[in-house]
């Protein structure tokens, strides 16, 4: 078959972007269509896209719109549409918060789309800054005309998938409660070791956070607990508020930037548990590469962190969004025994089996398999 991927945008890179290279992973020959495609903001992971063969929109040729688009969303509509499809067999997007869901194809494509999250800016969830130009009337009027017409829009193009798959059972319950469509849930890919990473106790020191720096992830909160109960916090990861979060960071906080993989290794294994304080997230994958690493992780009880973390089990969930919250599972976990603590790795490590890549790749395999053949047989 002649295969089409579509995704959102190239410009940053996490969960998503991991999902659509473990698509191309699995048709190397596809082409990927993508609204924006900046190596240079992509940091050290532009090489996993290196020799693809992607093919950008037309609004990707307007200087500096790329660091716009969010305002200027309405075009998303004749973005997408724009694109021809009609040379493919099967195309399969990977759409989240652009929709690029909202392609065009006519029989007999096939178009099935991975649908991490609906727009969560359309439908009240936390996006990824809080915008100072939320406090104008012209801009608030402004955007609630625009996302009017967009939900509008987000829930036509939802109607022409003819298959849609979602990243986790709350995926599933927004596509049902947002576009009235069925969904089959296979969790993204998370590279998970084969066997369980050895650690020396003595050598367990400090929590960790690996994340995009931006508004709707919280990292101001877990600083701040650790401010409070000064417990040692690493933070890996850039965004829009790392200056911000470099201002409010107290001793025992260290802000490490982009990392490098092999420094990253090195980060997992001697971090006592990973800290997740993101509100409806809806899978998670930063926490689940930890749980691989038999690394336990302390969530905010909500969104799809509900679906992979079990209380005691392989981390702990707190309640509220406030230091107090998360330093109550901290003491939580600081008072376990040796043994017990080495039980949890060893649980933790287990229940991340689930979501391997190769648990991914056959089940992604099987459904376009089984969606194919029918479709021939028909």
């Amino acid at each position: 078959m002649k295969i089409a991927l579509v995704h959102d945008q190239l410009q940053e890179f996490g969960g998503a972007e991991r999902v659509l290279v473990a698509l191309h992973n699995l048709f190397p020959n596809a082409d990927v269509y993508t609204s924006f495609y900046n190596p240079r903001t992509l940091g050290n992971h532009a090489g996993k896209f290196k020799n693809w063969k992607i093919k950008t929109s037309w609004i990707a040729k307007i200087p500096f719109l790329n660091k716009i688009y969010s305002p200027l969303r309405f075009i998303t509509p004749l973005l997408w549409e724009t694109f021809d499809f009609s040379k493919y067999d099967l195309v399969i997007s990977s759409s989240g918060s652009y929709m690029c869901k909202g392609v065009v194809t006519k029989k007999p494509t096939i178009h099935i789309s991975y649908i991490h999250h609906p727009p969560r800016y359309l439908y009240g969830y936390e996006t990824g800054t809080l915008n100072e130009l939320r406090k104008y009337t012209v801009f608030k009027i402004y955007v609630a005309i625009v996302n009017h017409f967009l939900r509008m829009w987000d829930f036509t193009s939802s109607q022409r998938p003819d298959y849609i798959i979602v990243n986790s059972k709350e995926t599933k319950k927004r596509v049902e409660k947002f576009y009235r469509r069925d969904s089959v849930v296979i969790y993204p890919p998370v590279k998970i070791s084969p066997t369980a990473i050895s650690y020396e106790p003595s050598a367990i020191g400090y929590y960790l956070t690996i994340s995009r720096l931006q508004f709707a992830k919280h990292i101001d909160i877990l600083i701040k607990a650790a401010n409070k109960k000064k417990f040692p916090l690493k933070v890996v990861g850039t965004g829009r508020d790392e200056p911000y979060l470099r201002s409010i960071a107290g001793p025992t906080v260290e802000i490490l930037g982009s990392v490098p993989d092999e420094k990253l290794a090195e980060l997992y294994k001697n971090a006592k548990a990973f800290l997740f304080a993101s509100r409806d997230e809806e899978f998670g994958i930063a926490p689940i590469e930890a749980m691989g690493r038999g690394i336990p992780v302390i969530a905010l009880r909500s969104g799809g962190l509900i679906e992979t973390i079990q209380e005691g089990g392989n981390g702990f969930l707190f309640d509220v969004l406030s230091e107090d919250s998360i330093n109550t599972k901290i003491e939580k976990l600081e008072h376990l025994s040796q043994k017990e603590y080495s039980l949890l790795r060893d649980s933790t490590r287990k229940s991340a089996e689930r979501y391997s890549e190769k648990v991914f790749d056959k089940k992604i395999r099987e459904f376009i398999n089984n969606k194919t053949t029918h479709a021939r047989a028909t």
